[in-house]
């Protein structure tokens, strides 16, 4: 008998209905930070946690402007996204001790971004050892922990920040 790898969470995401506006737009707007997945709002980003991660933690740091490019943000904003990145990086490495973290953003479609339209910077966990055959053999991913579970882990490194005052015009 073979051995099953059961990764029910993907099957939600393959049937539901695909949105027809930006996530990253719409989300912030609902008020529902825990069900969003959203860890942290600044002046001119937010944080927020991938549903379909590469790896446990992944986060996304997103720009409140729906642009696609780094050279249409203002300076302001590209300073935020930077402190956002940062604050990431330690929440992770507090929190889940990763051994390496992957940070960077896919601009375009043919780049990889699944949201062309509206940039973001991926930051993902990575350990020794996280890449197996998985991926390549069956198009899997072993995720160790729920996603909700990973939320209340991170939650409270975000709620600790302070937010900082909004940058001078």
């Amino acid at each position: 008998m073979a051995d099953v790898l059961w990764a029910p969470w993907r099957m939600t995401y393959i049937l539901a209905e695909k949105p027809t506006n930006c996530i990253f737009c719409t989300k912030p707007q609902e008020q529902r930070d825990a069900e969003n997945l959203l860890l942290w709002r600044g002046h001119t980003a937010f944080v927020m946690m991938n549903r379909y991660p590469y790896n446990n933690g992944h986060l996304m740091i997103v720009p409140q402007a729906h642009v696609s490019s780094l050279t249409d943000l203002d300076p302001a904003t590209r300073a935020e996204l930077g402190e956002l990145t940062m604050h990431c990086e330690q929440a992770l490495r507090q929190t889940m001790r990763p051994e390496g973290l992957n940070i960077g953003i896919n601009l375009g479609a043919a780049a990889g971004a699944g949201i062309a339209e509206h940039l973001h910077i991926h930051i993902v966990p990575r350990w020794n050892g996280d890449t197996n055959y998985m991926t390549v053999v069956s198009a899997i991913r072993v995720i160790p922990q729920h996603i909700d579970e990973t939320y209340a882990l991170l939650r409270p490194y975000f709620e600790a920040l302070q937010p900082q005052p909004p940058p001078a015009a």
